[in-house]
């Protein structure tokens, strides 16, 4: 085989290999649609139920990855998914339960809550503005609409925690209580600004950075 020959069947099989890799980029994560969870509807309007863990499901690709879920009101049906679907303009209720244990806030002013009605929201039933930020495991934040709810941790000392998900109800955990007002129609990010992804630098990749895990979106309707 002469000289060209080789480069060109060189740069032929290269230029496969590229577009194989790009076709596989675009079928994997341009077009997967991570699944959605809506709220309930109650007596008192539209209630959304969340669990945060540890750990994700030993299913899960990323099993020791910590995660958010949609999970129903008495903690047995459990979704992995973090674009919840809200109507607009709506007093939505929201319960989540927090299994996670305490990391702490690099900065403390997310250890106060805001954009909620009427301005404060309920830790295990105790109604507060706020919790120590040396205490929280993890931060529900939307961003765009002022919204802010750090979720306290459970103790180090905790007996019977949950160590991947689904988790029980009878398992160590913290129940947090909210309401907010829903704003017009559109996808509004949701985030935890608590550096909890334990292997990578300052805690910032792997969960922090990958939809379905610490952060979503909130769908409008």
């Amino acid at each position: 085989m002469s000289g060209f020959a080789r480069r060109l069947l060189g740069t032929t099989i290269v230029t496969a290999a590229l577009a194989a890799a790009i076709a596989v980029y675009i079928a994997v994560f341009l077009t997967a649609s991570p699944p959605s969870a809506g709220a309930v509807q109650t007596a008192s309007g539209p209630h959304l139920y969340l669990g945060s863990v540890a750990s994700a499901e030993l299913s899960d690709q990323h099993p020791t990855w910590v995660s958010f879920y949609a999970v129903n009101a008495t903690s047995t049906r459990w979704t992995h998914a973090t674009t919840y679907v809200l109507p607009a303009h709506t007093l939505v209720h929201v319960t989540i339960y927090q299994f996670d244990s305490q990391t702490g806030l690099r900065n403390p002013l997310y250890g106060h809550a805001t954009g909620m009605i009427p301005g404060t929201y309920t830790v295990d039933g105790k109604r507060v503005q706020g919790i120590d930020p040396t205490t929280a495991a993890h931060i529900f934040a939307v961003p765009q609409i002022g919204l802010t709810v750090p979720l306290e941790g459970i103790s180090a000392n905790a007996k019977n925690p949950c160590s991947n998900a689904p988790c029980s109800l009878s398992t160590a955990h913290h129940t947090m209580s909210f309401a907010f007002r829903t704003p017009g129609k559109g996808l509004y990010r949701w985030q935890c600004f608590v550096p909890c992804a334990a292997g990578f630098i300052q805690g910032n990749g792997g969960p922090m950075q990958t939809i379905g895990y610490m952060g979503g979106f909130l769908k409008i309707v």
